[in-house]
């Protein structure tokens, strides 16, 4: 049964602040796939024309007041792809068009963007004629507390939960990341962006090589030396969960070879983006299928425990010394340990548990996304202890 042609969501203000605000942004599937801004009554559809110039004003006023601390307001959008439900806390974010029209989003690594100092955060949700599919996120950074609900109409299927970090767990996340660079001296405090003495938000490792290009530069060279040497005598086998099935491989001459493709010895950046050197898919449908699950393994630091992936239990995620240690800390810190924290963090085995933090539903009822947090979590242990 095709869904509902417009979908409620509910919108919840936990933070302590009286001026929150929400803006909903993505592609409009029953038109064309235009580009569709929410405006400000949470209901009326805004498509902007293309402009004329870079950087032109939206014309429509699209900053959804949330309303006092734990107040709840509902709005209703059609179907829509690529979507985000933005969340900026005492001050409005700016967004700007191009033409085409293309948005302008808010940037963390731009310095000349507008919004470099305001805190936001964001959640992302696809809602198409089949389901309804929403997600939190940590791959570009960490900052405001939020989390979902999703009532199915459905009455057999239970409320789904993604629980998220408590009110202060970008303070613990940024505790935390100093601790381990205290560890290893490897550069992790150098991901937190500070304002006003506290803590603005915490940047992933990626986007912290965007901003410093030779931030963990040579992080990962022993431990990938050392998965190099180990399938260099050793048969490595990938579960590509895909009509290639399971391809096995070996490193000869210096390259990893598995079914077609060869892969060369990544650095840290190719690891933390997922998408760069030897993680770059090149058009291959079996690359595209190995890349994933190679790239979660070396940011999960499995590859020296097992030699086959993605079937590693996730008690042995970022155990070794060597490993994402912003994805780990960022799982610990969330309290149901759900979160996409790199690229490929919903990789998994099949019938495992779920990293990612998302929802999903055929016959959505209503999606509610919060911001601000649940009660301050004290201690807030980094997930994995290491070996």
């Amino acid at each position: 049964m095709p869904t509902a042609s417009t979908l409620k969501i509910a919108l919840q203000n936990t933070t302590a602040s009286n001026r929150v605000y929400a803006y909903v942004t993505g592609q409009a599937i029953d038109n064309n796939n235009a580009l569709f801004l929410l405006r400000n009554d949470g209901r009326t559809a805004y498509y902007p024309t293309s402009p004329v110039l870079i950087g032109s004003p939206l014309t429509q006023d699209c900053a959804i007041h949330l309303g006092p601390p734990n107040s709840t307001i509902t709005i209703t959008v059609p179907h829509l792809a690529s979507a985000r439900i933005w969340f900026a806390v005492d001050d409005q974010l700016i967004f700007k068009l191009n033409p085409g029209p293309a948005l302008v989003e808010p940037s963390v690594t731009s310095l000349s963007d507008p919004n470099i100092n305001i805190n936001w955060g964001f959640a992302e949700f696809t809602y198409d004629g089949n389901q309804l599919f929403a997600n939190i996120t940590y791959v570009d950074f960490v900052s405001l507390p939020i989390s979902l609900s999703l009532a199915s109409n459905d009455s057999r299927r239970p409320i789904q939960t993604v629980t998220g970090i408590p009110a202060n767990g970008l303070d613990m996340i940024c505790y935390w990341l100093r601790a381990q660079d205290a560890i290893d001296k490897a550069g992790w405090s150098s991901l937190i962006i500070p304002r006003n003495g506290g803590n603005l938000r915490a940047l992933s490792p990626n986007n912290g090589i965007v901003m410093n290009s030779s931030l963990f530069r040579d992080y990962y060279k022993s431990y990938v030396d050392q998965v190099w040497d180990k399938y260099t005598h050793m048969p490595l086998s990938i579960d590509t969960q895909s009509g290639f099935g399971t391809i096995a491989g070996r490193v000869i001459n210096g390259m990893l070879v598995l079914g077609h493709e060869t892969f060369e010895k990544p650095s840290a950046k190719d690891i933390f983006s997922c998408s760069t050197g030897p993680f770059e898919e090149r058009g291959s449908p079996e690359r595209a299928a190995l890349i994933p699950r190679l790239s979660a393994a070396f940011n999960r630091s499995t590859l020296l425990v097992d030699d086959t992936i993605p079937n590693t239990p996730r008690d042995a995620y970022f155990r070794n010394a060597i490993t994402n240690h912003y994805a780990r800390i960022v799982h610990g810190m969330n309290l149901d340990q759900r979160g996409y924290a790199f690229p490929y963090d919903d990789v998994g085995p099949f019938g495992g548990h779920d990293e990612s933090g998302s929802v999903s539903d055929g016959d959505p009822q209503l999606l509610t996304v919060s911001v601000g947090g649940a009660r301050p979590f004290l201690v807030g242990p980094p997930l994995r202890a290491q070996l």
